[in-house]
């Protein structure tokens, strides 16, 4: 998150202090005035330590001012620099009573993730996002770079509290990993941060006991990017023998995959290796919701692109190839075209020599076809 702080003013006459980080907040003081000396110095203060302690003595002689959310925000920053996590929760909270205040909520989120403490972390993340986005709606087209630089932070401060929720979700047990993604869901059923837990979050469904949730999760987080959950529900859609939904959630990962920008930090060849993983995967249900179809051309074409890249998990290669082996046997019979039917046959023995569901009757289908084949 970036920060700015904007030039103080010194005069023996009223002005106004803008706040310490973007969010605007103008408010009038006097700095002849002693609880405007103390504001005066704290706008200058970059002590964290002495920043504390002006703070408190503000908020424990003006707590009704004006300026006490603006205050309030500034004793949190410094409590959140000393590690003093607690602290800034108690400042928080009794602040937020007051009145919503963007920054304020945004220290004390910060505090609440460094605790790793789940309960504060969801409770501070809905209150920064709200705060967030009402900086966001009300906001008119900013003209200037001040008025630019405030609704970017205003921007950032939103997508922090999600990153909030995403990142305790990723070292949770998996009761509390559900109950952090649940959460961000709710909070934005399109977040950039929803792709990266989906796997992990249908896998502590399962864990937890809640296994059943898993497929109208997916459905419902089958939206935008998030290729990772359209194949999940393509899975689902594949046990339930729903082959247009398989062959549509299929292609709408391969949509997402494609489209789908490098997230920062990510290497070129992590990248890389992430998408060809994701397409592959796409081909793959979009093969076998062909074969459920006996649409064998189209089932071909997929499977055989899918091969490369979910070569890893030997079930799902096993099926592969037990469905290549169904299509090209099925496509070369009415043809008498030995050949392809050959290509089945090899695909079949593949797919026997691979300890999965399939391994039995792609044995017994090898040898049929072997047999068929005049034994050659």
């Amino acid at each position: 998150m970036k920060r700015y702080l904007a030039g103080l003013v010194l005069l023996a006459l009223p002005c106004v202090l803008p706040v310490l980080a973007q969010e605007k907040q103008n408010f009038v003081f006097n700095p002849g005035t002693p609880e405007g000396q103390i504001l005066q110095s704290l706008g200058q203060e970059t002590d964290d330590a002495r920043k504390v302690s002006l703070g408190q003595d503000f908020l424990a002689k003006y707590p009704k001012h004006e300026a006490a959310g603006w205050v309030a925000a500034q004793l949190e920053s410094g409590l959140l620099a000393q590690k003093e996590y607690d602290k800034v929760l108690e400042v928080a909270e009794t602040a937020y009573a007051n009145g919503p205040d963007m920054d304020g909520a945004y220290f004390a989120l910060k505090a609440a993730v460094a605790k790793d403490d789940i309960e504060q972390t969801k409770k501070w993340s809905a209150r920064t996002a709200a705060a967030a986005r009402m900086v966001i709606g009300s906001a008119k087209a900013p003209t200037d770079d001040e008025g630019k630089h405030q609704l970017e932070y205003a921007k950032e401060v939103d997508e922090y509290s999600e990153y909030a929720l995403y990142v305790l979700a990723l070292k949770a047990q998996p009761k509390e990993e559900v109950d952090l993604v649940d959460t961000l869901i709710k909070q934005n059923p399109k977040s950039q941060y929803l792709p990266e837990v989906a796997t992990s979050y249908f896998a502590a469904l399962s864990k937890a006991g809640e296994g059943a949730k898993a497929c109208p999760a997916a459905a419902r987080m089958a939206v935008d990017k998030n290729a990772e959950a359209m194949l999940y529900a393509a899975d689902c859609s594949w046990r339930a023998n729903r082959s247009e939904s398989v062959i549509s959630y299929a292609a709408k990962a391969a949509e997402a995959a494609s489209t789908r920008t490098k997230r920062e930090g990510v290497s070129e060849s992590d990248w890389a290796a992430q998408k060809s993983a994701l397409l592959g995967s796409a081909s793959f249900y979009t093969g076998v919701g062909y074969t459920m179809q006996m649409r064998y051309g189209p089932a071909n074409k997929a499977l055989k692109a899918a091969l490369p890249a979910i070569k890893g998990n030997q079930q799902l290669y096993a099926i592969a190839l037990f469905d290549l082996g169904l299509a090209n046997y099925q496509m070369g019979k009415p043809l008498g075209d030995k050949a392809q039917m050959r290509q089945g046959l090899h695909y079949f023995q593949e797919s026997a020599d691979i300890a999965s569901p399939m391994q039995d009757q792609a044995s017994r289908n090898a040898k049929l076809v072997l047999a068929e084949l005049g034994g050659k």
